[in-house]
């Protein structure tokens, strides 16, 4: 299992393609226009707080919205992925994307958090105010990004290459995984710090996949063959149109059900949708798409759920 390739001091898809798309292309899909227009609010439905206990082997999943979720393990242990409360994903805290759900928990209801798991350095998915206002112990990332955030006041943070791993709080353990994507907080730092997703293996027996952002290709398997199977797995299904353009950063929803079988993940819980515009498809469409992928594959509807924000889900983690 190799770890991710540099050129000129930028990181490589697994695939050795450099990382998303070329400045052209950025302009040309800026001039197709914003998409479908969005909601300027949803209301979240209320749900019952996650629970206190969890079984062996399973975990309580709690959906905040985005690419973030709380994960409480039987043992007590919980985790963060990609926490972003703020209303902006952006550098900029009166334009960029604006959140129209609020997050599923309040900062202040969450548990103590023991470690976080930060895919990568976009703003929808490493959001600073988020990390410092919750001081967690431990934030397992990927290359360069400790050094980004110890920059800007958030300590803790462990760097990774692909296919390394690090313990968890709990003896549980963290495998940073290989994407096809790439990080960037502007436009002169593209791929400088990696991108990836997490295997988490817990003491108990339990796998657990979180993909992060990524498109499509061999890696999915690669990990499914070397990291899997797993019980579970979160994927993206949103942020894809138009396709020319986001295929090489994010799936679709059609290449999320593939995702799971190629990851061989037993269940999926969806991501990734509904909670920032960030591109040009409808807030719905990512949802509806998933639901006809997954009938038209032959996919049982409790193999790929679509958790409410807010709402929390008792999954088996063994394999």
């Amino acid at each position: 299992m190799s770890g991710a390739r540099r050129q000129g001091g930028r990181f490589l898809n697994p695939d050795g393609s450099p990382a998303g798309q070329t400045l052209g292309a950025v302009f040309r899909m800026m001039r197709e226009g914003r998409g479908a227009p969005w909601p300027a609010r949803v209301e979240n439905r209320p749900y019952p707080p996650p629970p206190a206990t969890v079984p062996p082997g399973h975990a309580a999943i709690t959906y905040i919205g985005h690419a973030s979720f709380l994960i409480r393990l039987a043992d007590g242990t919980a985790l963060l992925t990609d926490p972003i409360f703020s209303e902006r994903c952006s550098p900029l805290s009166w334009a960029g994307p604006k959140r129209v759900r609020d997050p599923g928990l309040a900062l202040a209801a969450l548990p103590r958090i023991d470690a976080v798991l930060l895919s990568h350095g976009h703003y929808d998915h490493l959001d600073l105010p988020s990390l410092r206002a919750l001081k967690a112990p431990l934030i397992v990332t990927g290359l360069g990004q400790d050094r980004f955030l110890a920059r800007n006041g958030v300590a803790g943070a462990v760097a990774l290459d692909w296919w390394q791993s690090h313990p968890l709080p709990g003896g549980h353990r963290a495998t940073y995984l290989p994407a096809r994507h790439f990080s960037a907080r502007g436009v002169l730092d593209r791929a400088k710090s990696l991108w990836g997703g997490f295997a988490l293996e817990t003491a108990d027996g339990g796998r657990l996949c979180f993909l992060g952002d990524t498109g499509w290709g061999a890696h999915l398997a690669e990990i499914g063959e070397k990291a899997g199977p797993f019980g579970a797995a979160l994927i993206p299904i949103g942020a894809y149109e138009p396709r020319w353009f986001m295929q090489v950063v994010h799936i679709d929803p059609t290449e999320a059900v593939a995702t799971r079988h190629a990851i061989q993940a037993r269940v999926a819980l969806a991501m990734h949708h509904g909670t920032f515009k960030l591109t040009r498809e409808a807030i719905d469409a990512p949802a509806q798409g998933l639901v006809a992928a997954r009938d038209a594959a032959g996919d049982a509807p409790e193999s790929f759920l679509i958790p409410d924000v807010g709402e929390s889900l008792v999954v088996d983690l063994r394999v």
